[in-house]
């Protein structure tokens, strides 16, 4: 994916610029400190025929804000807000961005917004770009073993304050080991997974349905906030 990166703090592009180059999918064409930089820059890669896919995006910047700048663009390529400021959030989903970033932003949740976009880039093109690789599988300890769990056979995981279960599709019971949803949550990073609720997390490619905040897997009904619901319709395609 080509991108560009727009924030009026030398500090911050320089940090992003790093992130990007770690991200082996990402070309970074051009970094701009405003919005008039960037209009500039996306008025030239048009003419040349040559698109930009996705911009990392300030919000809070001299002259023309970030939401000013997305608002005034006609052709939009996608956008994922990094910024300090959290009160733009709701605004910056109505206006359909990828994602919506708050600073200082790791680099996992960092790589997390950039794959959600590389799916969608997928999705709009129909084709397959390969994903960053990671482990088939981890291990856990549960029942006073090691036990393998791969990544391909989990339905959803459900936390229980400092214990997890794991329910997985070539068990007829859950694995119960004692981590943190935020632990297991992160090995998910790369992955099709989302957590959807406090308590849970889902395989992507396992759901079957959504009804009324509800994901059907199998025999099995997990619960969805509100809160995850429309980031949960933008990870499956369907807004």
């Amino acid at each position: 994916m080509r991108c560009i990166a727009v924030d009026d703090e030398p500090l911050a592009l320089d940090l992003l610029e790093d992130n990007i180059s770690q991200v082996p999918y990402l070309e970074m064409v051009g970094r701009c400190r405003n919005a008039f930089e960037a209009i500039e820059l996306l008025q030239k890669e048009k003419s040349e025929n040559r698109n930009i896919d996705l911009i990392f995006l300030d919000i809070q910047m001299p002259g023309i804000t970030g939401v000013q700048f997305l608002k005034s663009m006609v052709s939009n390529p996608m956008v994922i807000f990094i910024t300090a400021y959290d009160q733009y959030a709701l605004e910056g989903f109505d206006l359909n961005v990828v994602d919506y970033l708050l600073k200082p932003v790791s680099f996992e949740r960092f790589l997390k917004a950039c794959n959600k976009a590389n799916e969608l880039l997928q999705l709009k093109n129909n084709v397959h770009t390969p994903r960053i690789n990671v482990e088939e599988h981890f291990f856990v300890n549960a029942e006073y073993s090691l036990v393998k769990v791969k990544y391909a056979d989990i339905l959803y995981i459900e936390g229980l304050k400092d214990y997890i279960k794991i329910y997985t599709n070539t068990q007829p019971r859950p694995i119960i080991t004692r981590m943190t949803m935020k632990s297991i949550e992160e090995k998910f990073s790369l992955l099709p997974f989302m957590r959807v609720h406090k308590s849970y997390i889902v395989s992507l490619n396992k759901i079957e349905s959504i009804r009324n905040l509800k994901i059907s897997i199998g025999p099995h009904l997990i619960p969805v906030s509100e809160q995850f619901s429309d980031e949960l319709l933008r990870r499956i395609g369907s807004k």
